[in-house]
């Protein structure tokens, strides 16, 4: 007999009201496994340095020491596409409300519209607009 495991429940997408009754389905956040476009932290000067992300000047050595020569964050494994620090990552690697909050003034109730969309032009950027894991991101968030 096979072990059950359990998945983790799946975000449902927010249903409101639209003008003139119809409803509009907002997108619910959630990292789409193997994507790592996260995981590139030197994504080039459209995107913003982190001196202009964080206030604390230890943050910013933090990331600035996380940044391999190729780009890539030093703990992201390119082969498995996976994080060898995951559960024990810095607080600016997760993207959750209270972290956007706290770094870009993003309040909780907008969480969802600015992590989707700051996802979507990170994935474009890394992995390119006709991307397998643009596609991936794009369904999950509209489930």
């Amino acid at each position: 007999m096979k072990p059950v495991t359990k998945r983790p429940p799946q975000k449902k997408n927010v249903s409101t009201t639209n003008g003139f009754g119809t409803r509009k389905t907002e997108p619910v956040w959630q990292c789409v496994k193997n994507c790592g476009a996260c995981c590139k932290l030197d994504k080039g000067p459209t995107f913003p340095s982190p001196e202009e992300i964080f206030d604390d000047p230890s943050d910013v050595q933090l990331y600035k020491t996380m940044v391999g020569a190729d780009g890539w964050c030093i703990h992201y494994e390119k082969s498995t596409r996976t994080c060898s620090i995951y559960d024990d990552r810095p607080y600016f690697c997760r993207v959750e409300p209270e972290v956007f909050e706290n770094l870009y003034g993003i309040e909780k109730k907008k969480f969802n519209k600015e992590a989707c969309s700051s996802c979507i032009d990170t994935i474009k950027a890394v992995h390119g607009s006709q991307s397998e894991e643009l596609d991936k991101f794009k369904k999950a968030i509209r489930r």
